[in-house]
C-alpha cells in the first residue's frame, strides 16, 4: 500500500509543479465557428479578461465545421497541459453527442468543463417581405403553405437549429431547414431574402433587429428578454416552449485538476464583474447563475451540461435530426 502511495506521489508530482506556475505562455482558445457569431464573441469577450488576470496572451483561433466538432478534435489532440481550451455553445457541449451518436469525436467523460460564461435567448425573425408578424402569423402562414418556407441556422445542431425543430415538433408546421456555417453566412443570406425564416443567439442579430433590416417575432427565452422587451416570447402563443442557448469553455479531461480549478476561479471572478454583466445585458445575453452567488464553477457546470445533454437528446431523438 505504502509502494502504491509512494508512485501515485511521484507520478503526481510533475502535473503539481506545472499548476503551481501556470500559466507561464500564451493559451489558445478554441472556437468551433467563424468570426461574428455568438460562439466567437463569447470566446473573445473572456479571452480578454481572462489574459489581463492571468498575465499571458489568451489568443481566439477559430476552427469552423462540423458543427463545433473541428474545434473539439483540435482540443482532444493538443496537449492536455490548459494551454488549449475551446469556448462551446450548447451544441458541442450538448447536442452532438446525440446528432453525431457514435462519430462524434468526444464523449462526455473526455472533456472537462471549467465555466459557464453566459446564456442566451434566440431571436426568430422573418424577412421584411415575408407577410409574417408574430408566431401566431408564422404558424398559420406556414401550415398554408406546407414545405414552401426555409429556415436558416447557423449549424446542423445547436439551439437555433433545434429550437425551430421543436417549434414544428410543438405546431406541426412543415419548414425546410438550412444550414450555414456560422451566422454571419446565415444572416447575409436572411437580410437578403433568400432565407425566409431564421434563428440566432440574440448577441450576433441584436443589431439587426434593431435596425430593421430583419424582423423579430419572437424570443425562445421562457420570458421576454429585456434586451427587446416589446418582443414577445415564443411561450406565450406555445405554453412551456423554451429553447435558450449558452455558451462557456472547456478543457480536455486530462488537464490537470489544480490547473482547471484556477481556470475556473478566474471565470467566475470574471462573469460576476460590472463591467461584464452590462456587456452581456447590451447583446441581449444574461450571465451564467449557476451558484448561489450568480456565477459558475467547473462542478456547477458540469452539471448543467449533463443535464443539457440529456434534455436536448430527447428533442433529437423525436425529431428525427441526425448526422451520423
Amino acid at each position: 500500500m505504502q509502494r502504491r502511495t509512494l508512485l501515485a506521489t511521484l507520478l503526481a508530482a510533475p502535473a503539481l509543479a506545472r499548476a503551481e506556475t501556470y500559466p507561464t505562455r500564451a493559451i489558445r482558445m478554441l472556437v468551433g465557428f467563424p468570426p461574428g457569431g455568438t460562439t466567437d464573441i463569447a470566446a473573445r469577450l473572456v479571452s480578454e479578461r481572462l489574459s489581463a488576470r492571468l498575465g499571458v496572451p489568451v489568443t481566439v483561433e477559430n476552427r469552423p465545421g462540423a458543427t463545433g466538432n473541428i474545434a473539439t478534435e483540435a482540443l482532444l489532440h493538443a496537449e492536455p497541459d490548459g494551454y488549449t481550451l475551446q469556448t462551446i455553445s450548447a451544441a458541442e457541449g450538448a447536442m452532438n453527442y446525440t446528432l453525431f451518436g457514435p462519430r462524434n469525436p468526444a464523449r462526455p467523460e473526455q472533456v472537462t468543463q471549467v465555466g459557464l460564461l453566459m446564456r442566451v435567448p434566440n431571436a426568430i425573425f422573418v424577412h421584411p417581405s415575408l407577410p409574417v408578424h408574430s408566431i401566431a402569423d408564422l404558424i398559420a402562414h406556414a401550415k398554408a403553405n406546407p414545405g414552401k418556407l426555409n429556415f436558416g441556422s447557423t449549424s446542423l445542431g445547436g439551439t437555433p437549429h433545434m429550437g425551430l425543430e421543436l417549434l414544428k415538433l410543438r405546431t406541426g408546421i412543415d419548414l425546410l431547414h438550412v444550414p450555414f456555417r456560422g451566422a454571419g453566412p446565415m444572416l447575409i443570406e436572411a437580410m437578403a431574402g433568400r432565407v425566409q425564416v431564421g434563428s440566432d443567439n440574440m448577441p450576433s442579430v441584436i443589431g439587426h433587429l434593431r435596425d430593421g433590416r430583419l424582423r423579430a417575432i419572437a424570443v425562445t427565452s421562457a420570458g421576454r428578454s429585456p434586451a427587446l422587451p416589446s418582443l414577445p416570447a415564443v411561450a406565450e402563443t406555445v405554453p412551456g416552449f423554451e429553447a435558450t442557448g449558452w455558451f462557456g469553455v472547456q478543457a480536455a479531461a486530462r488537464v490537470p485538476a489544480a490547473i482547471i480549478a484556477r481556470l475556473g476561479a478566474e471565470i467566475d471572478t470574471i462573469t460576476q464583474e460590472q463591467t461584464y454583466r452590462l456587456r452581456l445585458a447590451e447583446l441581449g445575453a444574461d450571465p451564467p447563475a449557476l451558484t448561489p452567488a450568480g456565477g459558475t464553477t467547473p462542478a456547477s457546470f458540469a452539471a448543467f451540461t449533463q443535464a443539457e445533454i440529456g434534455k436536448w437528446g430527447e428533442v433529437i431523438r423525436a425529431s428525427g435530426v441526425r448526422l451520423e
